[in-house]
C-alpha cells in the first residue's frame, strides 16, 4: 500500500521500483524522486542502447554471411545446373564467380546501412520516450518531412531499388556487353543508382537504374555467332554448305588445344538457306560460343569462309540491276544491258 509521500515521489500508476526502494530506505521524497532520474532511467537507456547494438550487430553478421554465400555460390541453382551441362560450363562459372564479390559488396553495404539506420532510429525514439518526451509531434513532423522528401526523391528511390534487385538477380555485371535503352556497350561500373556503359565508339553512358525497363545481356552463360553469307544463284548450295561446315569445324578443332575449351563450345551448325535475295542466296551458319566471344568468332569465320569460297571458285554476288533502255533494238542481247549497281 503506497503512502502519500511515496505517491508524491514516485507516482501513483506504475511507480519505479528504484524510486520505491529508495523511499523505503530513506523516507525522503526528494531523494526518491531524484533516484529515478539519476539511476533508473539512465539504466533503462543503457539497456535500450545495448539491445540496439546487439540487434544491429547480429543483423550485420547475418548480412555478412549471406554476402559470403553470394560470393561463393552462383546466382541461381538452375543457372548453375545449366552451366554444368555445357562444355564451357567451368569457364562460365569462373566468370560468374569473378564478378560475385562486387555484387556481394554492393548488396552488403546497402543492407548493413539500412539495418543500422532503422535499428538506431527505433532506439532513439525509445530513449526519448524514457524521458517523457511527447513523440506524437515528432512523428507527425517526421511523417510530413518524409512525404515531402518521398515526392521529391521518387526517381532516386526507384534507382536504388532497381539497382538492389539488379545486383541480387545478377542481371548483368562489370565486363558484360549489354543492350539497354537503345545503347549497346560494355559495363564499366555499377552502383545502386546508375550503370555506366562504354559503347563501341568510346562514348560513356550513365543510365539511371530506375529508367531501365528491359535489358539484353550478350555475355551471360553463352552466346551465338550467326554468320550469314550470300552466294550466286548458279552456286552448288550443298557444296557451299559443306565448305562452311568444314571451315567452322576446323576452327573449332584449332581452338580446342590439349583438351582445353576455346571460344567455340559446341559443334557448329549450318542451318541452310536463310533467304532468296535479289542478287544471291543467303546461307546461315550458327556457332555456340563463350560469352562475349561471338563477335570475334564471326569475324574470323567470315574471313576463313571467304578464303575457302575463293579457293573453290564460289562467288559472293554483287548487287545487280537490269536496265530497260527505250528505243533499244529488239534483238539486243538482254545480258548486255545488265550492269553493276552503283
Amino acid at each position: 500500500m503506497q503512502t502519500s509521500g511515496e505517491i508524491r515521489a514516485c507516482g501513483f500508476q506504475d511507480p519505479s521500483r528504484v524510486c520505491t526502494r529508495v523511499y523505503e530506505w530513506t523516507g525522503n521524497e526528494t531523494i526518491a524522486g531524484l533516484s529515478e532520474w539519476v539511476i533508473d532511467r539512465p539504466i533503462r537507456v543503457v539497456v535500450i542502447l545495448i539491445l540496439a547494438w546487439c540487434v544491429n550487430r547480429l543483423a550485420r553478421r547475418t548480412i555478412g554471411a549471406l554476402s559470403d554465400q553470394i560470393r561463393t555460390t552462383p546466382s541461381h541453382p538452375r543457372l548453375r545446373v545449366l552451366r554444368s551441362l555445357g562444355p564451357g560450363g567451368s569457364e562460365m562459372n569462373q566468370s560468374e564467380a569473378a564478378r560475385a564479390p562486387a555484387r556481394a559488396e554492393a548488396i552488403e553495404s546497402v543492407l548493413k546501412s539500412l539495418v543500422t539506420v532503422v535499428t538506431f532510429s527505433v532506439a532513439s525514439l525509445l530513449v526519448l520516450g524514457e524521458f517523457d518526451i511527447n513523440l506524437a509531434p515528432l512523428l507527425a513532423g517526421a511523417g510530413v518531412v518524409g512525404i515531402a522528401i518521398g515526392f521529391g526523391a521518387q526517381s532516386v528511390v526507384s534507382d536504388f531499388l532497381s539497382g538492389t534487385f539488379m545486383l541480387i538477380e545478377d542481371q548483368y555485371g562489370v565486363g558484360d556487353v549489354i543492350e539497354v535503352e537503345g545503347v549497346t556497350g560494355e559495363v564499366e561500373n555499377i552502383t545502386l543508382r546508375t550503370t555506366k556503359l562504354r559503347d563501341l565508339s568510346g562514348t560513356v553512358w550513365h543510365i539511371p537504374n530506375g529508367t531501365i525497363r528491359k535489358v539484353g545481356n550478350h555475355s551471360q552463360l553463352w552466346s551465338n555467332a550467326v554468320v550469314d553469307l550470300s552466294v550466286a544463284y548458279e552456286t552448288d548450295l550443298r557444296e557451299a554448305m559443306r565448305i562452311m561446315n568444314d571451315v567452322a569445324d576446323d576452327y573449332w578443332r584449332e581452338t580446342h588445344v590439349d583438351g582445353l575449351a576455346g571460344d567455340i563450345i559446341e559443334d557448329p551448325t549450318v542451318l541452310g538457306v536463310q533467304s532468296l535475295g535479289d542478287s544471291g542466296i543467303t546461307l546461315r551458319l550458327v556457332v555456340k560460343t563463350d560469352p562475349s566471344a561471338q563477335w570475334r568468332v564471326q569475324r574470323e569465320l567470315r574471313l576463313r569462309i571467304k578464303e575457302a569460297f575463293d579457293a573453290a571458285g564460289i562467288d559472293i554476288p554483287y548487287p545487280q540491276r537490269v536496265l530497260h533502255v527505250r528505243g533499244a533494238e529488239p534483238s539486243a542481247d538482254p545480258r548486255s544491258l545488265v550492269g553493276e549497281d552503283g
